[in-house]
C-alpha cells in the first residue's frame, strides 16, 4: 500500500531522441498531429526480407552530443541514450556536473544494448582475425554501456542499475529510479531506456518469429495498427528517452518546474512463455493492480491509459482482457491510446518514450491518437482514441509495458497538486 511518509517523486525534466524528433517539442507536436515515424528501411538492403519497413532516425547526428572520435567508440544505442539524457538534464535546468554527485542515481535500460558492436566484432573475428577486432567492441557491447556513459557525463556517483527486461525495460527503469528516491538513497535520478536494433539481424530474427507485418511494405505509415482487424505485427523501431526524477523537497528547493508526479509502479512475471502472452493476461493484471495499489489510487481515478498496444494479434487482445478485468465496467470510461501506432516498437526505449507521453498528456490535457485504427476489432471494444486526438482533463495516467520473457511493468503518473504539508 501507499506509504504517505515516503518521499514524493516528481518529474522535472524530459528528453527524447526518436523517430518523431530529437527534441521534446517536435516529439509531442508530431504525436498529437498523428504523424507516423515508420518508413522504408535505409540502414541496410532489406529487399529480400518479408518486412522491409521500420522506425529509423536517419538524420541522427551523434556529434551533437559527443566528439566524432568518441562517437566511433560508442554503440548507437548509447549515442541515442546520451543524447536524450543531455536533452533531459537541460530541460530540468540542472548543471552538467551535478552539485552533489553522491545523491544522483542512474536507472537506465535496454533490451539488447550494443548488439551492433557485438555483431561487428564477431563478423570481424570470424572473417579475419582477432587482431583486427576494434578494442572498444567488448566494452561497447555490454548492456550497461548507456548507464555508464550517462553516469560519466554528469558524474553521477549514487545508486546505479541497468534494467534488461525486454519491452518492459523503459517502464521498469523509471519505477526503479523512483525507488532510489523513495528509500532516501538519492535526491535525483536519471532514468530511461534506449534501443537501436533496426538491422538485418533484428529484422531477420523477428521476421522468423512472424512477429512483423508483411503486407504494408509499400505503405509504411499504415503498418502499425493496434486494435485494428488488419493488424499483423509490431514495427521494430529505435530511439531513447530520459526523465529526470527528483524528490519533491529537492525540486522545490531549487525552484524546478514539476511536470508530473510518479505515484506508483509495479512489475510482474507471466512465468508462461518467452514470446506469447498468458492467454488470461494474468501477469498484466497483476502489474496494473499492484501499480495502482502502490499509488494508493483506484481504477476510477485513472483518466488515460497508454497501452502497450504493439499491433500484434495476441498482445492487443490480452491487454484488452487485462484492462477489462482490472477496471471492470470502468474500462469503458477511460481513454486509451497506443502511441506505438506512430512510434513503432522501440523495445527497451518504448516504456520511457511512453512515460513522457503520459507526463505531457497530464500537462496539456490532449491525448494522442491511435492512428490507423480504421476497422476496430469487434473483440476489442474499448475507447482507443481512434485516429484523432481528444481533449480531456487528465489527472492520473497509467502506462503498460509487456515484454518478451513474460516481463510486465506498469507506471502510474498523476498531476502534481502542490507541496506536501510540513
Amino acid at each position: 500500500m501507499n506509504n504517505g511518509n515516503r518521499p514524493r517523486v516528481v518529474i522535472t525534466g524530459m528528453g527524447v531522441v526518436s523517430v518523431l524528433g530529437d527534441n521534446l517539442q517536435d516529439y509531442w507536436n508530431n504525436l498529437i498531429a498523428g504523424k507516423s515515424g515508420i518508413r522504408k528501411i535505409s540502414f541496410f538492403d532489406a529487399s529480400d526480407f518479408p518486412c522491409q519497413i521500420a522506425g529509423e532516425i536517419p538524420d541522427f547526428d551523434a556529434t551533437k552530443y559527443m566528439t566524432f572520435k568518441e562517437a566511433r567508440r560508442v554503440p548507437r544505442s548509447a549515442q541515442l541514450a546520451l543524447g536524450s539524457a543531455i536533452n533531459a538534464v537541460k530541460h530540468a535546468g540542472l548543471p552538467e556536473t551535478m552539485p552533489d554527485p553522491e545523491r544522483v542515481g542512474v536507472s537506465y535500460g535496454t533490451a539488447m544494448g550494443g548488439v551492433d558492436f557485438l555483431d561487428l566484432g564477431i563478423t570481424t573475428l570470424r572473417n579475419d582475425s582477432y587482431r583486427k577486432v576494434n578494442p572498444f567492441i567488448a566494452g561497447g557491447s555490454i548492456p550497461n554501456y548507456s548507464t555508464f556513459l550517462i553516469s560519466k557525463q554528469f558524474q553521477c556517483l549514487g545508486p546505479n542499475s541497468t534494467i534488461v527486461t525486454a519491452c518492459a525495460t523503459g517502464t521498469q527503469a523509471v519505477g526503479d529510479g523512483a525507488e532510489y528516491i523513495r528509500r532516501g538513497a538519492a535526491d535525483v535520478a536519471i532514468v530511461g531506456g534506449t534501443e537501436a536494433i533496426v538491422s538485418d539481424y533484428g529484422i531477420g530474427g523477428f521476421s522468423s518469429m512472424r512477429a512483423l507485418p508483411t503486407s504494408f511494405n509499400d505503405d509504411p505509415e499504415a503498418a502499425s495498427r493496434p486494435f485494428d482487424v488488419a493488424r499483423e505485427g509490431f514495427l521494430l523501431s529505435e530511439g531513447a528517452a530520459t526523465l529526470i526524477l527528483e524528490s519533491e523537497e529537492h525540486a522545490l528547493a531549487r525552484g524546478a518546474t514539476i511536470f508530473a508526479e510518479v505515484a506508483g509502479h509495479a512489475s510482474s512475471s507471466d512465468a508462461f512463455h518467452v514470446a506469447q502472452p498468458h492467454p488470461d493476461a494474468d501477469g498484466p493484471k497483476r502489474a496494473m493492480r499492484w501499480a495502482l495499489n502502490d499509488a494508493g489510487l483506484d481504477t476510477a481515478d485513472v483518466d488515460y491509459i497508454n497501452a502497450h498496444g504493439t499491433s500484434t494479434p495476441l498482445n492487443d487482445l490480452t491487454e484488452t482482457k487485462a484492462i477489462k478485468h482490472v477496471f471492470g465496467e470502468g474500462a469503458y470510461d477511460v481513454t486509451i491510446s497506443s502511441t506505438k501506432s506512430m512510434l513503432g516498437h522501440a523495445m527497451g526505449a518504448s516504456g520511457a518514450l511512453e512515460a513522457i507521453v503520459c507526463a505531457k498528456v497530464i500537462e496539456h490535457g490532449i491525448i494522442p491518437p491511435t492512428i490507423n485504427l480504421d476497422n476496430q476489432d469487434p473483440e476489442l471494444d474499448l475507447n482507443y482514441n481512434a485516429k484523432q486526438t481528444s481533449e480531456r482533463d487528465v489527472t492520473v495516467t497509467l502506462s503498460n509495458s509487456f515484454g518478451l520473457g513474460g516481463q510486465n511493468a506498469c507506471l502510474v503518473l498523476k498531476r502534481y497538486n502542490g507541496a506536501s504539508p510540513a
